[in-house]
């Protein structure tokens, strides 16, 4: 299907058109994905989380009025996905500290010599600011668009870009000078 996505949104409202929906999917899942990947740094958990994105989008479907990008309103039901399993982590997290019985939760780092990737520079960043880089450079939304699906000011979106770029520039530059 060539048709727009407020089109193929109209005609899932209108029918419940399945393949319609399929080639919503298909044309943002990578997208979703990739960004819940940069977000929540477990391939596993991005996945589940994009599925229960797809899921809740088709859900709420009719409540995308075409105002903005439908990837912007799909980015936005992903980080909420990403929120609510956050704050689900922090609270298994708390009630697991309390019946710890000694055992050491750090992970040994992996030695990779002067590998340096991606993924390993975002997780420097505070989780704002990944979320603001990844949204913005990963995925293509503009600052706008990332401040409509994360619901922070568009001040604070550019803010939060703008930090994590240099935090990240200036991470390179260190493993660079090293790597040398």
């Amino acid at each position: 299907m060539k048709a727009p996505d407020e089109e193929l949104v109209a005609l899932v409202v209108a029918t419940k058109n399945a393949a319609a929906f399929g080639e919503l999917v298909r044309r943002h899942q990578g997208l979703v994905r990739a960004m819940l990947q940069r977000m929540c740094r477990n391939h596993a958990l991005a996945d589940d989380l994009a599925q229960d994105a797809f899921i809740r989008a088709y859900e709420k479907i009719g409540t995308f009025t075409g105002k903005g990008a439908f990837k912007s309103w799909l980015c936005s039901i992903a980080y909420t996905e990403f929120l609510m399993a956050a704050r689900k982590r922090r609270s298994t997290e708390r009630a697991m500290e309390k019946f710890k019985t000694g055992l050491d939760d750090s992970e040994a780092p992996r030695d990779m010599g002067n590998v340096v990737d991606l993924d390993r520079a975002l997780a420097t960043l505070k989780e704002e600011e990944r979320i603001a880089v990844v949204m913005c450079y990963s995925c293509g939304l503009s600052h706008s668009e990332a401040a409509e699906a994360t619901g922070m000011p568009l001040g604070t979106v550019k803010s939060h870009v703008n930090r994590g770029r240099a935090k990240l520039q200036a991470y390179f530059q260190e493993a660079e000078e090293m790597a040398s």
